[in-house]
């Protein structure tokens, strides 16, 4: 099949030397990168800086030599690092390029339409954290529930309550007229970026099936269009090659909704990098990643405003008492109101909040804020996902460090003794980073680690 229609598709795309050397390269090993959270640093992720190459589009991301067990690395469940393809890096790059041409009055509002597994989400969260602060709110979506669910674990280990988590099918979001200010649509393709890594993608890559994703790409688009506001920016990208899902999908974003092109006559980035009709094309053989294509328009069509429409009112969430707020303020001091969600107090930045009541009305929120932990007497168990938010406080809880060995044993759920810990609540450390809590009764430990997170591969 690679020697058939697919090298077609790709010197049609590239250009019949490039993808001679892209065609080429198809045959060697994928390659490995991370992106390093530029909010949980500690020695682990310096000392990895220090020993892997930087991305070019991308001052956190590292192409490393080899591929480690990422799962027996206690640093990767405490959200230090973002396993990420360094090509899928280079949408993040688009997007801070993009950041300075958007000026709302209000919290910057942007959506990660097709956002699992959250490579992307957690690239746009550190990038508004760096350039905005706290004054934004990231929408995340996922259509499929399952996928859904892995987004929002992903989420929580990175560990910004900035981002909200949502399930739904795009067309739920041209209830939100002109609600969003930057929207990124990873759209789902035919995958020729993952034929390195994946024998399924090779042997499901047909015509038929690029045609396929051509029409779904547009009508997702379509579908989503309302949503985003006058001047807003579309940022379009694909982990394929062709033009069809690509620059002629791009020009049909110009053609039929007015959009305006902004990478159409931008310089060649260089480094390997394509520059196509619309957008910049990355390719294997001449850069070190997977794949990637990406593009970016501004909406010229005028809307009246945000204003929601259809939907109604689905809150989960339910307000606190003036006490109980008070009490939770040592948990997340600054910038952040509070719901209870069931038995779960949750901690909501500002910029979510005042959106809050908005979303639900038209989405189906799956996660949103940062879960604090459940009231029991006077005792407030605390939830996994707070000890995993740089932004709660380290000073509540005492704080254990512990060597590799017992952090992978805590993240097994195995049974571990702190003997000389403090009773009661504490967060274990590992390299400075928190990993989450056990109740430490002295003999024993209960362990506060969610069984759905747990390591189910031998530690030893």
């Amino acid at each position: 099949m690679l020697n058939g229609k697919f090298r077609t598709y790709l010197e049609e795309a590239i250009g019949r030397d490039n993808a001679l050397v892209a065609f080429s390269a198809l045959d060697t090993p994928a390659s490995v990168s991370v992106r390093l959270n530029p909010y949980k640093t500690c020695p682990g992720t310096e000392q990895l800086r220090t020993q892997s190459a930087v991305v070019p589009w991308s001052r956190h991301g590292l192409v490393l030599d080899s591929r480690p067990v990422f799962t027996l690395d206690p640093l990767f469940h405490a959200g230090a690092y973002y396993v990420q393809d360094s090509s899928s890096m280079f949408v993040g790059h688009v997007f801070r390029k993009c950041l300075g041409s958007v000026r709302p009055s209000g919290p910057l509002r942007v959506l990660d339409l097709c956002a699992a597994p959250g490579g992307k989400t957690t690239d746009l969260a550190a990038s508004l954290h760096e350039v905005r602060g706290d004054d934004f709110l990231l929408v995340a979506n996922e259509v499929m529930k399952q996928r859904a669910g892995v987004l929002a674990e992903n989420v929580a280990l990175w560990g910004d309550p900035n981002v909200v988590v949502t399930s739904d099918d795009p067309k739920a979001f041209s209830n939100l007229e002109g609600f969003f200010d930057i929207v990124l649509a990873d759209v789902p393709c035919s995958g020729e970026g993952m034929f390195r890594k994946d024998e399924q993608a090779v042997e499901q890559w047909s015509e038929d099936n690029v045609a396929l994703c051509a029409a779904r790409q547009k009508r997702i688009i379509a579908d989503m269009w309302n949503s985003l506001a006058e001047g807003g920016i579309l940022i379009y990208s694909t982990c394929t090659f062709n033009r069809y899902e690509n620059d002629l999908n791009a020009a049909w974003i110009v053609s039929e909704l007015g959009a305006e092109p902004l990478t159409k006559d931008s310089e060649p980035f260089g480094h390997g990098v394509l520059k196509t009709e619309y957008g910049y094309s990355l390719v294997p053989g001449h850069v070190c990643g997977e794949g990637q294509y990406c593009a970016a328009f501004c909406k010229k069509a005028s809307v009246s405003g945000a204003s929601i429409s259809g939907g109604a009112s689905r809150p989960s969430r339910v307000p606190v008492s003036k006490a109980e707020s008070q009490l939770l303020q040592q948990y997340f001091p600054n910038s952040f109101s509070f719901r209870k969600k069931a038995e779960t107090f949750i901690a909501i930045p500002y910029a979510a909040d005042s959106c809050l009541s908005i979303l639900e009305s038209c989405l189906h929120v799956v996660a949103a804020g940062c879960a604090i932990g459940i009231r029991k007497g006077n005792d407030l168990i605390p939830d996994a996902d707070m000890a995993l938010s740089f932004k709660a406080s380290r000073q509540v809880f005492p704080e254990v460090p512990v060597d590799r060995q017992t952090a992978l044993r805590f993240l097994h759920r195995d049974a571990i003794v702190l003997p000389d810990a403090p009773r009661g609540f504490v967060t274990i450390v590992y390299d400075s980073l928190p990993l989450g809590y056990v109740k430490n009764l002295g003999n024993r430990c209960n362990s506060l680690h969610p069984q759905g997170r747990r390591i189910r591969m031998n530690i030893i």
